[in-house]
């Protein structure tokens, strides 16, 4: 039982952060170029390989913000939590991620007016 309730933790704890792997290399580029944006990252791109770890570093380097982690706006523990499980996910992918590296280049960050 105690097995399961912390598997449901670091679930939800993954869905709250937003996979940064998922957000960088399986939705459109819109996604993660308006959150590098809104959140005031100092990244203004992502390289499309170790796409998600790199997203979750430009997470952690944006204008701090007072969060509970569950409000849009992640809290460092669980974007930390991701940074890893992102690598992982990002290794697996990699032949996939070079494709779009070559083919599309790096997401940029928006630029708003």
């Amino acid at each position: 039982m105690m097995k399961l309730k912390n598997a449901l933790v670091l679930v939800a704890a993954i869905s709250a952060t937003g996979c940064g792997t998922i957000n960088t290399t399986f939705r459109d580029d819109t996604v993660a170029s308006n959150k590098l944006a809104r959140w005031s990252s100092n990244c203004d791109s992502v390289p499309r390989i170790y796409s998600g770890a790199v997203f979750d570093y430009c997470t952690l380097d944006a204008a701090p913000r007072q969060s509970t982690g569950f409000d849009g706006y992640p809290s460092a523990s669980l974007i930390l939590l991701d940074m890893g499980l992102s690598g992982i996910a990002d290794t697996l992918i990699l032949p996939y991620t070079i494709y779009l590296q070559s083919k599309h280049g790096e997401i940029e960050k928006t630029r708003f007016e």
